[in-house]
């Protein structure tokens, strides 16, 4: 029988331990399996290459994605840095100009050590992206929304361009989640995600994922899972099938509560501009005065000044800092990250703290300006 996402959601990991009829997925620490003889498995060898509890969270996780087969990783970055061991020296790849800025750090990396070469397109314009295709170009790498400018991205256009020229097309859906995306059901081949932030939820575990769509990327993804050995540990695997039971709740949550902050925020005389794409949890803004930004973080209490994004608790990033640091500052303000731009990863708390929070510290900027 088919059931619904919110309904997949809330029996992530259930019957899987026919012997005890256990509700809770079992945490299968073990690192070894015995074999029954020579050449006999029990489908689990050795607990880098498979463990029963990261099984859970890879089927669910391929599931929720409308994809074939799910990969745990022991963070985001480490999913990115498996997904790009599928390209050699002198392969091209065509990426988000607007995008985080740990994947730029590493792209910027293997392009130095590994001649793998990315060329950066505003890939919101599909001719763009098409006219930036070469020879070389083996892959279309796309955040959408982008961070952290919240760009949308038409990943059918684009997936469309990407099948004409018989190369993959990978998106980050780190913001959406599949409860607001299913990238593969629009044309993607690969979807990833900084399972750290909205899948877990509640700040206290770190983890990336890959889902793909057909059996030869994802007999790759086996391998180099395997090879490279950067999974999570079955606590971590158990904390995420945990958490992804709530998912759709708190995504419902956070995007009411940053529709009606992003509303606010637009309407208030400090806030320069407010980049929100109408959905999800995530919205960035400027204010009005740089030398404004080290006094609102500073007065903030309820809404924690911290990286990373997608948990339960309210927090706000700066970019130019933090999160985009590693990319050099004309590049950063040629695309629009500038000093006054303020990430906000909005929480479940009851919305009006969070605006009166706002609107107190808000206020006070302007009148003291005045």
């Amino acid at each position: 029988m088919s059931y619904q996402l919110e309904t997949q959601l809330a029996q992530t990991g259930n019957r899987k331990d026919p012997a005890t009829g256990a509700v809770s997925l079992p945490i299968h620490l073990s690192t070894a399996y015995i074999h029954p003889g020579i050449g006999q498995s029990t489908g689990y060898d050795y607990s880098r290459t498979a463990n029963p509890t990261r099984t859970a969270l890879e089927e669910a996780l391929a599931l929720l994605e409308r994809g074939d087969s799910g990969f745990a990783f022991s963070s985001g970055m480490a999913a990115v840095h498996a997904v790009l061991q599928l390209f050699k020296s002198g392969d091209e790849l065509i990426v988000s100009e607007d995008l985080y800025g740990g994947s730029y750090r590493l792209f910027h990396q293997l392009e130095e050590r590994t001649g793998l070469n990315f060329k950066y397109v505003d890939t919101t314009l599909p001719n763009s992206v098409e006219k930036a295709l070469t020879t070389n170009s083996k892959a279309i790498f796309i955040e959408s929304p982008t961070n952290p400018l919240m760009k949308e991205t038409d990943i059918e256009a684009i997936a469309h361009i990407a099948k004409s020229h018989n190369i993959l097309l990978i998106v980050d859906n780190t913001f959406y989640t599949p409860i607001l995306q299913q990238p593969i059901t629009l044309g993607a081949d690969i979807v990833i995600h900084s399972a750290t932030k909205y899948l877990g939820g509640h700040n206290d575990v770190l983890a990336g994922a890959v889902i793909t769509k057909g059996q030869a990327l994802a007999e790759q993804l086996t391998t180099i899972q395997n090879s490279i050995g950067a999974v999570p540990s079955p606590l971590d695997c158990w904390l995420l099938v945990r958490s992804l039971k709530t998912l759709g709740l708190r995504v419902e949550r956070q995007q009411s509560n940053a529709q009606a902050l992003a509303a606010f925020l637009q309407a208030h005389p400090a806030i320069d501009s407010v980049l929100y794409p109408g959905q999800g949890g995530m919205l960035s803004f400027r204010l009005q005065r740089e030398e404004w930004v080290p006094l609102f973080l500073e007065r903030l209490e309820l809404i924690a000044f911290a990286e990373s994004l997608g948990g339960v608790e309210s927090f706000i990033t700066y970019p130019t800092t933090q999160t985009h640091a590693d990319i050099p500052v004309a590049e950063r303000e040629r695309v629009g990250i500038c000093a006054r731009l303020l990430r906000f990863s909005v929480g479940i708390e009851h919305v009006q703290d969070l605006q009166n929070e706002l609107q107190s510290i808000l206020d006070g900027l302007v009148g003291e300006d005045s």
